[in-house]
């Protein structure tokens, strides 16, 4: 049988940050960000809520949809580029928190792509027989490594998490498929110092390419076609990057999730949180065919074909 979601959770912070606060921030316009982002607001977390709150949040409302307990969770994996410090492990602080007294915990540094890298690591886990029950979380408090006064990047980005529950689910059902990759000559692309650096062009031009190429492969890899997509959650980077990779599969756009419009840039937690809030839309249903897939710094990149339902 193979590993699926069990249990989804999100949190965003409450306080909305709007392209028309940024007008007042830096030289740049409402106009300018929707046309080249499809960005209008973000979310920023507070000074006294970090990734570890906001894993929290959103791992107790996924424990709740797969109505486990935490005592049950065998392994936590946080995917962070922004942890609390750079250690313990915000997977470790969220064990202690949770009262996960049974679970291996760790984070993973895969950026953008790290949802990915923990779903794919959190199957060959359940499948091996290993760990029965993985919690995934993909949180960034991004907030904290932007310089607030550079118009190319200040724009971009915004704060949450969001968290999955795997275990094995019922035949046919779960993950099909997965491509993980990584492209170290690119790592001058797309880094942080003390604020997020990025090169633009050389990250679009990479990102355009290998979001259509990975959700592709997947597809095939799971000895199915582009017909058989049902919905495509993309990393919420920017709306002409998802684009590419929606027409790549011949998709309507309402079979799309599109959430960077009121989040923007979450990097790890913005395909759970896609995901989440797809499906309180009503957008996914039992059966359904999706394609995940992401890009992020290092270079890296990950996709995953995924038959939805327990």
């Amino acid at each position: 049988m193979n590993a699926g979601i069990i249990g989804l959770g999100a949190y965003v912070p409450e306080k909305v940050l709007s392209n028309h606060d940024l007008e007042k921030m830096v030289d740049t316009s409402d106009e300018w960000i929707r046309t080249r982002t499809g960005i209008e607001e973000r979310r920023i977390a507070g000074d006294d809520v970090n990734t570890s709150h906001m894993s929290e949040g959103a791992a107790r409302e996924a424990l709740e949809n797969a109505g486990i307990t935490a005592e049950e969770l065998d392994l936590i994996l946080v995917a962070t580029v922004t942890p609390d410090r750079p250690f313990p492990s915000v997977a470790c602080l969220i064990q202690e928190r949770l009262g996960a007294k049974n679970a291996v915990a760790m984070d993973i540094s895969a950026a953008c792509a790290g949802f990915m890298y923990g779903m794919v690591m959190a199957k060959h886990f359940i499948e091996a027989g290993t760990y029965r029950n993985v919690l995934v979380i993909g949180a960034e408090k991004l907030s904290r490594i932007t310089d607030w006064e550079d118009r190319n990047t200040a724009v971009l980005f915004g704060d949450g998490a969001g968290a999955a529950i795997l275990s094995k689910v019922s035949e046919g059902r779960g993950i099909l498929s997965f491509e993980l990759g990584s492209d170290g000559t690119g790592a001058k692309h797309l880094y942080q110092d003390q604020y997020i650096y990025m090169n633009g062009r050389e990250v679009f031009k990479f990102a355009v390419r290998q979001m259509g190429e990975s959700s592709m492969n997947v597809v095939e890899k799971a000895g199915l076609t582009k017909d058989d997509v049902d919905f495509l959650v993309p990393h919420q980077a920017n709306i002409r990057i998802m684009e590419a990779a929606r027409q790549r599969l011949d998709l309507p756009q309402e079979k799309m999730a599109v959430t960077v419009k009121k989040y923007g840039n979450t990097s790890s937690a913005s395909i759970p949180m896609a995901i989440a809030d797809a499906l309180k839309n009503g957008k996914i249903k039992d059966d359904d065919l999706l394609v995940l897939v992401g890009f992020g710094g290092g270079l890296t990149w990950g996709a995953v074909a995924l038959r939805w339902g327990r």
